[in-house]
């Protein structure tokens, strides 16, 4: 069993059990978060595609911690006209792991 959720913009295929980071979620470390938007659910051979969400479906997951990425650089350069640029960017993010996914 499995299922495609969205969460923070990004799509993630997920399983019961699996510990994965996702964009920061506004929750306590030790809550159950529950993610709606699930668009495609897969039980042994049956699979059903949302359009665009899987209706009553919903997958259950615990949350781990809150982190930060590592810093990435962002670097700008326009050739012969002098002009550089340099930023950093960290990315929060929420490790969870996946407790249950349900339809119906």
């Amino acid at each position: 069993m499995y299922a495609i959720i969205e969460t923070g913009g990004l799509q993630f295929r997920v399983e019961p059990g699996m510990k994965l980071n996702v964009p920061k979620i506004n929750s306590e470390e030790g809550s159950t978060v529950k993610l709606d938007k699930v668009l495609l659910f897969a039980e042994d051979s049956n699979i059903e595609i949302g359009t665009p969400v899987v209706k009553d479906a919903s997958v259950e997951a615990n949350v781990l911690e809150h982190g930060r990425d590592g810093k990435i650089i962002v670097y700008k350069r326009k050739r012969r006209k002098g002009y550089e640029r340099t930023q950093g960017h960290r990315q929060d993010y929420t490790r969870i792991e996946i407790k249950t996914i349900s339809k119906g």
